[in-house]
């Protein structure tokens, strides 16, 4: 009998066994790029009313069609345009359009984020206000704006940077909307219990959840199978839910610090968001440094029962 034959199948069905009761996620391509049936962003008006002062209000929720995780920003300085059909073009100064620095799982929507300071956050609805400007029939509003797609790489902050703009009708307004997902994806967001294999191949796991009256505590482990230290940074992830709000002050995830896993051991550390008490329907945007230092890969983590 050949053995060298005998070992292969024996060998697969050792490898089938081993891992038929872990759920481990691998790193995503780490040469991911702006899919070529990218849409960008898209800008759905949810309200449009006048100020006390007199000017249009126009309410905006912004969906990440772009395929794939990604971040958007209005062009800096730059108005929206207002034309009104069969009337003048107008600027609109106050253009409030922005992921909040965020990554955005592809297919998920958004009307508002954390902003302000570290220090005072404040929540961030999306808006664009157009001064002395009635409700406008049959009016358009136009905004450049720009995006970034793929993983947060920190030595290459920019890359695959699209600039683009958004086209809003302002006859449609819709006030259905559901929230955080506008279009599913197969495959996107992953159960609580994965293990997700991150820089030097530690193994990162959320081990808890909990509610506090400020929000909530997420409690994670590390383990190193390694022969050397490691640090696997996933910065400070926020959250987002059924109310559309992505809860979390942005920074970028290699600030936050995380505590040195030793070589063959695990550690535990927590992290807080703080979300009000009514907000259900939550999930994890998680950003896990793998593939090499500073570079770090997107997850969607269910918690829809916390």
């Amino acid at each position: 009998m050949n053995h060298k034959k005998l070992l292969v199948p024996l060998l697969l069905i050792y490898l089938l066994f081993s891992f038929a009761c872990v759920y481990i996620v691998l790193p995503e391509d780490l040469g991911s790029a702006a899919p070529a049936s990218s849409e960008g962003w898209s800008a759905i008006v949810t309200g449009v009313s006048p100020t006390a002062g007199g000017d249009l209000h126009i309410d905006l929720t912004l969906r990440n069609d772009t395929g794939d995780w990604s971040a958007m920003q209005a062009a800096a300085g730059k108005p929206a345009v207002l034309a009104p059909s069969g009337g003048s073009k107008s600027n609109c100064e106050t253009v409030l359009v922005s992921s909040g620095g965020h990554r955005l799982a592809p297919g998920f929507q958004m009307r508002g984020y954390t902003g302000g300071t570290k220090a005072e956050p404040v929540t961030q609805l999306i808006y664009i206000e157009c001064a002395a400007a009635g409700a406008v029939s049959g009016g358009k509003l136009t905004l450049d704006y720009s995006y970034v797609t793929g993983q947060y790489n920190y030595y290459e902050q920019e890359k695959n940077k699209v600039d683009d703009q958004l086209e809003i009708n302002l006859d449609t307004v819709v006030t259905d909307l559901a929230y955080p997902i506008g279009q599913a994806m197969d495959g996107l967001v992953q159960p609580q219990d994965i293990q997700i294999v991150g820089l030097n191949k530690v193994l990162l796991t959320l081990t808890g959840v909990q509610r506090s009256p400020a929000g909530l505590e997420f409690a994670w482990q590390t383990e190193n199978p390694g022969e050397y230290p490691s640090y696997v940074h996933i910065g400070n992830p926020p959250v987002i839910g059924a109310d559309g709000i992505l809860y979390g002050y942005y920074e970028t995830p290699d600030l936050a610090s995380v505590p040195l896993t030793p070589a063959g051991d695990k550690t535990t550390w927590s992290t807080q968001v703080t979300v009000p008490p009514d907000v259900g329907g939550l999930y994890i945007l998680l950003s896990v440094e793998t593939g090499k230092s500073r570079l770090f890969a997107n997850y969607v983590i269910d918690i829809m029962d916390k």
